[in-house]
């Protein structure tokens, strides 16, 4: 077929001529031609990548059987797109590589080739691929990946546990070939002692274990260097350097720097501290296996002391938490011991011991307590009692004698701390309180319990004296002492409004001794009545059309027991605005005609004429005023002629009557007088 007349062998001959083929014989590795469907495809060729030779390198030489007696050329394409990297010789069809290739970055090219007429410049046949596969050689060193170089180890941690330290082993060599092939080991550690391993865990994943103990008293920090090895020749090898400092834990355990201590305290006294007890602890100082804990082993069955730890010194803090009466000078013997929080481990001859039977005990110390006795106070049998009383009984009952007690004295005295009402008095020797005033439930020193208050302290001969206090409750029962009585003397009946008013009544007894409440008039009337006879409030009713006025109505309140109180009721009648308060009532209006007001003005003008004569008759003088200027007031002349002098301040008719006013004052009466007789009057005395 004419397709397939194009075929390319392999020139292995001319290659076995070149120096440079011979000399690298193996590097290039050619093959036969393979027929795919309508093109000849050459198997792979295999080039070494890194190849130390000469560049442009020959490859190999391409033949065509179609070309003969045709002026042609060869041409080729990389399918990567990487220009440059290969060529080819037009005419004889020699192929070459221009530079070193590396596998990690491109294992295999494909190469396109064509030969083409160059009179007619067409294809003299179609395409051929060639395949270039890139051989690996050992050129890469294991990488160690994702590396923690630092990390802590507590020193406690147990034999065949994983340290805190991992990391991914990776080689970029060929997959699955020796030169990517690791070995992990661990070449060097300082200190030797445990002994640290590497181990894999999964894939390419790899972690540091050790077996043994670590010991924070021997070495602090360990330098552990790995060794990552590829098995390719020649091998490759990385390595990389590990820092695990241990963390202190408790190893060692609280010594007491005292084997025995002594403290002294009062009697009935709390204290925070009365001892401060210490320890040496060789772990780190502020780690838990530092750290003291105290705690009582024997003496302190009642919880009478406590122990608690000073943050900061480590010591232990010894106490008072429960006050405790001692008859005599006493001595306490305590003993406490000390552990830390943190559990304890011990690493001996190279193994991690937890076991407590193998470890070393807890230290122990004993206290010697001095609890000195103090002069105690009077014990009352009891705190607090109560009684009953009637109220308003007679002064000289006797409420109560208090029993007392006091193991350091037999002279007691007794005193009246509180008796806010001044009712009753108390024997300095035997303590009985009696009564010395009528006690009144419906005082305001009785709570609303009815409970009257007194304070009574008792008080011994000691050196300094101590006291006591008793406190009595004295419940008063209620009697009939006192009559209902109306909340409001006075009320406002607006007869506009409403025809009735309601007043509530109290009692200041209690129940049987006060309502619901009968009411009654204490005497008959026309303008008033009682809506109810019964209840917690009066309800008064008006007549009708009752006059306007002030009124007092009697009442006759009767409490459940029919203890009766005369009560008086004032009620002002009136009518009311819209607020609720009384209008005032005016006078009736007199409406006068023409006439009448003209006698009254005549009758007014006689009057001041008569008045002017009579004043002038008697010394008093008139004064001229002239009304030509229009001046309405009253204006003094000091003139010669008429009466004799003297001088008044002025008189205005008033409808009440005469009266003096102060100069300058306009006034309308005058007016009158001056209108009619031209001059003005002035009185002085």
């Amino acid at each position: 077929m004419r397709s397939l007349s194009l075929l390319l062998l392999v020139a292995l001959a001319s290659l076995g001529e070149s120096e440079e083929g011979s000399k690298h014989h193996g590097q290039v590795k050619q093959e036969s031609l393979i027929r795919s469907k309508r093109r000849w495809v050459l198997s792979t060729v295999e080039l070494q990548e890194e190849m130390d030779v000469k560049y442009p390198y020959n490859i190999t030489r391409l033949h065509n059987i179609k070309v003969v007696g045709k002026d042609h050329r060869f041409s080729i394409m990389v399918e990567s797109g990487e220009n440059g990297l290969f060529s080819i010789d037009e005419k004889t069809g020699d192929l070459f590589v221009h530079r070193r290739i590396d596998r990690e970055k491109k294992p295999f090219y494909r190469i396109m080739f064509d030969v083409v007429d160059k009179a007619d410049n067409t294809n003299i046949d179609k395409e051929l691929f060639l395949d270039v596969e890139i051989l690996d050689i050992n050129d890469n060193a294991p990488k160690f990946n994702n590396l923690v170089k630092k990390a802590n180890v507590k020193e406690n941690i147990k034999s065949g546990d994983y340290l805190p330290i991992s990391m991914e082993i990776t080689d970029e060599d060929q997959e699955d070939t020796i030169n990517s092939t690791v070995v992990v080991s661990v070449a060097k550690q300082t200190p030797a002692v445990p002994r640290i391993r590497i181990k894999n865990v999964i894939g390419k994943t790899y972690q540091l274990t050790f077996e043994g103990c670590f010991d924070y008293d021997k070495a602090k920090q360990y330098l552990v260097v790995i060794l990552a090895s590829d098995k390719g020749k020649p091998a490759l090898s990385s390595s990389t350097t590990i820092t695990l400092n241990v963390i202190d834990t408790n190893s060692h355990q609280p010594k007491f720097k005292k084997t025995q201590y002594q403290a002294e305290a009062m009697e009935m006294t709390l204290s925070k501290e009365i001892l401060r007890v210490a320890v040496d602890d060789k772990d780190t100082p502020g780690t838990p296996g530092w750290k003291a804990e105290y705690y009582f082993i024997s003496g302190n069955d009642d919880g009478m002391y406590n122990i608690t730890t000073d943050p900061k010194t480590n010591e232990g803090i010894i106490g008072i938490a429960k006050a405790k009466n001692f008859d005599i000078t006493s001595l306490v013997k305590l003993q406490i011991g000390v552990k830390n929080p943190e559990t304890m481990s011990l690493c001996k001859d190279g193994k991690l011991i937890t076991d407590s039977s193998q470890l070393p005990p807890p230290d122990s110390v004993n206290i010697a307590v001095r609890m000195n006795d103090t002069n105690d106070a009077p014990v009352f049998e009891k705190y607090t009692d109560s009684v009953h009383q009637k109220e308003e009984s007679e002064p000289g009952q006797s409420l109560y004698t208090p029993k007392v007690h006091d193991v350091d004295s037999s002279n007691i005295r007794f005193e009246l701390v509180e008796d806010p009402a001044n009712w009753v008095t108390v024997d300095k020797k035997t303590g009985k309180i009696t009564t010395i005033e009528k006690m009144d439930r419906e005082s305001p020193f009785v709570d609303e319990n009815n409970i009257y208050r007194i304070v009574v302290a008792a008080i011994d001969d000691g050196a300094p004296p101590a006291t006591s206090t008793f406190t009595l409750k004295v419940h008063l029962r209620d009697i009939n002492d006192n009559i209902p009585t109306l909340v409001n003397k006075k009320v406002l009946l607006c007869r506009n409004l409403a025809d009735k008013v309601t007043v509530p009544v109290k009692d200041a007894d209690a129940e049987p001794y006060s309502g619901p409440f009968m009411f009654s008039l204490a005497n008959e009337y026309t303008e008033w009545e009682l809506e109810s006879t019964y209840g917690e409030q009066v309800v008064l009713v008006s007549g009708e059309k009752i006059p306007y006025g002030n009124y007092s109505v009697p009442l006759v309140i009767q409490d459940k027991q029919n203890h009766a109180a005369k009560e008086t009721l004032g009620v002002e009648v009136c009518d009311c605005d819209e607020s609720g308060v009384c209008s005032e009532h005016k006078p009736p209006s007199i409406v006068l005609g023409g006439a009448a007001i003209g006698l009254i003005i005549a009758g007014l003008l006689v009057f001041l004429l008569l008045l002017a004569i009579v004043v002038c008759n008697r010394g008093w003088e008139f004064t001229y005023v002239d009304n030509e200027k229009g001046h309405q007031t009253l204006v003094k002349y000091n003139e010669e002629g008429g009466g004799s002098d003297c001088k008044t301040e002025p008189l205005i008719l008033t409808p009440g009557g005469l009266r003096s006013v102060t100069d300058g004052i306009k006034m309308t009466y005058i007016q009158v007088l001056v209108n009619t007789f031209g001059c003005s009057l002035q009185l002085k005395p």
